[in-house]
């Protein structure tokens, strides 16, 4: 029997479809009806631990809580990103990124911006912990230099031309790798010359010389095993269990004007650090990473350590290891302020930012830490998962150093090695 259409049954199938929709996605709907924009550029980096912005777009995640327009876009350096997001989408640069988590605060007090023009930024979430490395050339993996760098001292001296490689000054590749070298009695200002490189062309520039080490996140470590041109001395992990490493930050102006977007957008990215964390995803992930359009790399080459499988390239293996990379597991999204406060302390240790800062006004303006309590509670995640302090408390490095949030100064005052500007 042919059914007669009328108006009436039109919108009672809408309606329907509409409570489909409700069902499958119980968070896209909500958000969608709020959100100020459904639109927004974020900037990447061809490292994994910018998979929860790639996850969140190849799995449709943005769209699912309100904002179906946000693009992820490639960056070629984070100097270039630095750049863009001092442009701004609306100028044809980015809104956002995945992003080193000292960068929002260098950006924010005009450390790195042309003509120390401030630019305003927010901390939404962090995106990972764990999961970079400090990579030897094949003769300064001789020394036997790993996780102590004490034997890299003598053959510095000896060589007298020492180049060093991070990805970015004052962020999380330049201070582990300070960290690590001091450690072992190297000043990382007088010993070695530290140089800047895009992590893509980390190992292509040790291949051919340009440096001696460096710092990076995966999958670049990785890579450099896998074609024999260095061993990896140690991941990070090991130098700090569980440390903070990018975020995700936002131009300041873009979350005040869309604060139910900024909720939208963290909650998109929570789901998909959830998603990123398991284990039974890794692969699907490393083959989504490995894409042309993401990062171009075999899938090889970033599936092992992302489940903890380390080959340092040197006969040492390890399986499984919870010091992989991790994106929820541990509370790796949330973004304590006690771990800002580490990297700002780090950042006067070597001189970007000067002693008398007022760390706590600048961490209280960037990190926007009740953005990513509302989206935790968008995306469904219960209570017990959300911390309830905006500090992790005391830390413990391999050397034996202790951070303790409420007395920076102290930790500041047991390092030998530091380089303090006015």
């Amino acid at each position: 029997m042919t059914r007669l259409i009328t108006r009436r049954t039109a919108l009672t199938g809408t309606a329907a479809l509409l409570a489909a929709a409700r069902g499958t996605l119980p968070y896209g709907a909500r958000a969608a009806a709020g959100v100020e924009t459904t639109k927004a550029t974020l900037g990447y980096i061809a490292l994994t631990d910018a998979a929860p912005l790639i996850a969140a777009k190849e799995r449709g995640l943005f769209a699912k809580y309100g904002m179906p327009d946000v693009e992820v876009a490639k960056q070629a350096s984070w100097g270039g990103l630095r750049d863009n997001l001092v442009l701004g989408g609306g100028a044809g640069g980015i809104d956002g990124a995945h992003i080193l988590s000292p960068m929002p605060y260098l950006m924010h007090t005009g450390k790195v911006t042309q003509g120390g023009q401030p630019v305003k930024m927010a901390i939404l979430a962090r995106l990972d912990v764990n999961g970079q490395g400090i990579s030897l050339s094949k003769e300064l993996a001789k020394t036997g230099a790993r996780l102590d760098s004490t034997a890299l001292k003598a053959a510095f001296a000896a060589k007298k031309d020492n180049k060093v490689a991070m990805t970015f000054r004052g962020g999380t590749h330049d201070l582990w790798l300070r960290y690590w070298l001091a450690a072992g009695g190297i000043n990382p200002d007088m010993d070695v010359e530290t140089i800047v490189v895009p992590p893509p062309q980390m190992v292509a520039n040790m291949k051919v010389g340009t440096m001696d080490a460096f710092c990076v996140g995966e999958p670049w470590n990785d890579q450099l095993v896998h074609q024999n041109q260095g061993i990896s001395a140690c991941i990070t992990g090991e130098i700090w269990k569980d440390h903070p490493e990018k975020a995700l930050g936002v131009r300041a102006d873009w979350v005040d004007a869309n604060p139910k977007a900024a909720e939208a957008l963290t909650a998109a990215v929570i789901e998909a650090q959830m998603w990123c964390d398991k284990l039974e995803n890794k692969e699907e992930l490393a083959n989504i990473l490995g894409k042309r359009a993401w990062f171009n790399v075999p899938p090889a080459d970033i599936l092992p350590r992302s489940k903890g499988d380390v080959d340092y390239g040197d006969g040492r293996t390890i399986t499984g290891s919870d010091l992989r990379m991790k994106f929820w597991a541990n509370n790796a999204s949330y973004p304590f302020k006690s771990h800002d406060l580490w990297f700002l302390t780090e950042d006067i240790r070597w001189g970007i930012l000067p002693q008398d800062i007022d760390t706590t006004k600048l961490i209280n303006e960037v990190n926007r830490e009740g953005i990513w309590r509302a989206a935790a509670k968008l995306a469904g995640v219960a209570d017990a998962e959300i911390p309830t302090s905006t500090s992790r408390g005391i830390e413990t490095f391999f050397d034996g150093k202790k951070f303790d949030p409420a007395n920076p100064a102290a930790y500041l005052a047991s390092q030998s090695i530091k380089k303090l500007s006015a």
